[in-house]
């Protein structure tokens, strides 16, 4: 098994998974595509955590170019000897993979609490507020109520929509990073790599 392979397969996964979650993020400012619910607060405050941003986002670009580090084209060529500083670099790559779990935790936790309050919206009486807060994310099953929402129109599927992307990308970045901790304990226990005609005693 070549543990720096499967570290920069995630590496090159977080990346992609990164780049989702910050395009997610920002389309949740843009409702309908339009600027002024942005200028004028009319956000859920869930959206101004920058979880897709910073959480799921540019924090996870830190592990992400760590873990591709780790390997190069000759995985073989790794083996002997100067393989010691190979383990080094893969124990070092699990305090990233902490910071990758850390960032997207707080992107699933930050994601599942958007979800659970709801948008910011306009009802019928023209009024501006969480209109399903109380719900405890029960609108979430009955779309009937979501109607309750004058404006901005379809608010609640753009949210529900965005929040669940973001909660379902944080949630792979965290298995992700979860599977290079114990690659990486592996890693550096074990060896960096080995193959059939080489061993490295652990």
């Amino acid at each position: 098994m070549c543990y720096g392979k499967c570290a920069r397969c995630i590496g090159h996964s977080l990346v992609w998974l990164a780049i989702l979650c910050i395009v997610a993020n920002i389309l949740l400012y843009f409702p309908n595509g339009e600027t002024k619910y942005a200028s004028e607060n009319h956000l859920s405050r869930f959206v101004w955590f920058f979880s897709g941003i910073v959480g799921g986002g540019l924090l996870m670009f830190l592990p992400a170019f760590i873990f591709i580090g780790l390997e190069q084209d000759d995985c073989c060529g790794c083996c002997g000897h100067e393989n010691c500083g190979k383990r080094c670099a893969m124990l070092s790559s699990v305090l990233a993979a902490l910071i990758g779990i850390a960032g997207s935790g707080y992107c699933v936790i930050v994601a599942a609490l958007g979800l659970a309050e709801g948008p910011v919206c306009r009802d019928s009486l023209g009024q501006w507020n969480y209109t399903f807060a109380n719900t405890d994310g029960q609108y979430l099953l009955d779309t009937s109520t979501w109607s309750q929402c004058m404006e901005p129109k379809h608010i609640v599927e753009w949210n529900v929509s965005l929040f669940s992307i973001l909660l379902a990308l944080g949630g792979i970045e965290f298995i992700l990073c979860l599977i290079q901790v114990i690659n990486g304990v592996m890693g550096g226990i074990c060896g960096y790599c080995c193959s059939r005609q080489q061993r490295y005693d652990c």
